[in-house]
């Protein structure tokens, strides 16, 4: 048995695309992962199951969560491991001059082929940050989050990747239950 924590997005947001959480894990478990758990209403799910692809993974609960709910959900998986190096990777963590709540993270399903840092810095505001990484950008926002226009639908545009982001508290916390569920 491995721990994973499934990222999905587009749920619960603006009152669309509904799903409670009782529901969601009633999903998950009719797949036979165990130890589900989930965080915040907006699609976090740290779950055990059998070693195996996330690509394999995000096929079956996409699909059990367009039969149980109908409509479809993006969905991203990532193995505990995978998570740990993502906040171990982060260079804007643990930087007394950054503040926290201004940290988030934005997941890509996959790797993108073209990356043009030039062309994100002319949307980058004053203060604002980022760095792109292996499966994932790193985002500083000083602003805020709903102020930036490097946001989660600019990285799907400009990078041609489908993404889903979260803020740092939220990651740290996945994680947290990630390893919490491994022990």
């Amino acid at each position: 048995m491995k721990t994973y924590v499934a990222i999905l997005r587009g749920i619960n947001v603006s009152g669309k695309n509904k799903i409670k959480m009782d529901a969601l894990k009633s999903s998950f478990s009719t797949l036979g992962f165990e130890q589900i758990q989930t965080y915040i209403q907006s699609g976090n799910v740290v779950f055990r199951y059998q070693e195996t692809s996330s690509g394999n993974l995000e096929e079956l609960i996409n699909k059990q969560l367009l039969k149980d709910f109908g409509f479809e959900v993006p969905v991203l998986v990532l193995n505990e491991k995978e998570l740990a190096n993502i906040v171990k990777n982060n260079p804007f963590a643990g930087d007394e001059n950054r503040e926290p709540q201004f940290l988030h993270v934005t997941f890509f399903k996959e790797n993108p082929a073209n990356v043009d840092e030039e062309r994100i810095n002319g949307y980058i505001k004053s203060g604002e940050e980022f760095a792109i990484s292996e499966g994932v950008v790193y985002l500083y926002c000083p602003h805020g989050y709903g102020k930036t226009k490097i946001n989660n639908n600019f990285f799907e545009i400009q990078l041609k990747v489908s993404a889903t982001t979260r803020n740092w508290k939220t990651t740290l916390k996945l994680l947290e239950m990630a390893k919490e569920v491994e022990a």
